[in-house]
């Protein structure tokens, strides 16, 4: 049997049409669409934002108020000389041991109003009374009873991050889905097994949400109160920078910084919805 050349021809030119084919992901090609979509526009508002920022400074020929390229060019002299990094370790370190004391605090705290009603009949109220307190009023009591230190930055870091988390907990024992209860109840399954296989899971979503609002509140409470009351973090090198010599370019500066280190924590808090113990409560 003689092939016949234009046949061979026509089954590579099928061939390679197959595998162009193939080579085109629908699937790939959406995903990197909106991956796009989440990024560019975002980026797209920063750079406009610099832009007018630029403009506006340039135009006023303000001998003060910094350009993008002068908060650029300050950041660098804190990165070379090392100061930089000291201030954000301090803040960070504040930010750390405060949250970290307030979250052993407030969960099983919350769990425990949330699960027993006299708790949280008898608690409730207080804390209600002193939530709405703003964290900020606590730093002449907090300079009393501590001194200038670090214990007083963690000690209104603790403050100010463990009521949300406390009333978050409460409120997601309070909404647990009646169902499991007594689907649990059905099974004869002890107190103690029905709390921590049902009660604590389906809390869980609850409390990654009063986490991420306790890290955003000890993070701008740490900021106000190394302003008035120490000479480390990211809030004192602000308050220093416009002292000495009116730096508004490192002021700036600090408050990019602070924003940027901000939008990490809500981040890093944010990876626990990807675990499987909760991301049913994320399913869209």
């Amino acid at each position: 049997m003689v092939k016949l050349p234009g046949r061979h021809i026509h089954n590579e030119t099928q061939d390679g049409g197959a595998v162009s084919a193939r080579g085109m992901n629908p699937g790939k090609t959406s995903a990197l669409a909106d991956r796009l979509g989440r990024i560019v526009p975002p980026l797209l508002v920063i750079a406009a934002i610099i832009g007018v920022w630029w403009a506006v400074v340039a135009h006023n020929e303000s001998a003060i108020f910094p350009t993008p390229w002068q908060v650029v060019t300050g950041t660098a002299e804190l990165v070379r000389d090392g100061t930089l990094w000291e201030h954000i370790g301090s803040s960070l370190f504040r930010v750390g041991v405060g949250f970290g004391l307030a979250l052993v605090v407030a969960l099983p705290l919350g769990l425990w109003m949330g699960w027993v009603g006299p708790a949280y009949r008898t608690f409730n109220p207080i804390f209600q009374m002193l939530r709405p307190i703003s964290p900020i009023a606590w730093i002449p009591l907090a300079i009393l009873w501590f001194g200038v230190g670090d214990v007083s930055p963690i000690f209104l870091i603790f403050i100010s991050s463990v009521f949300p988390m406390i009333v978050q907990t409460v409120s997601g024992v309070h909404t647990i889905d009646r169902r499991y209860l007594r689907a649990a109840a059905n099974f004869g399954v002890s107190r103690g097994v029905l709390f921590r296989q049902v009660v604590i899971p389906a809390v869980l979503p609850e409390i990654i949400v009063g986490m991420r609002i306790g890290i955003g509140v000890a993070w701008l409470v740490v900021v106000a109160a190394e302003m008035i009351a120490l000479r480390s973090g990211l809030g004192y090198l602000i308050m220093d920078s416009r002292n000495a010599g009116n730096r508004y370019d490192l002021v700036v500066a600090s408050m990019i910084i602070i924003g940027l280190i901000g939008l990490l924590l809500d981040g890093i808090t944010r990876l626990l919805e990807k675990l499987k113990t909760v991301r049913w409560r994320y399913v869209r």
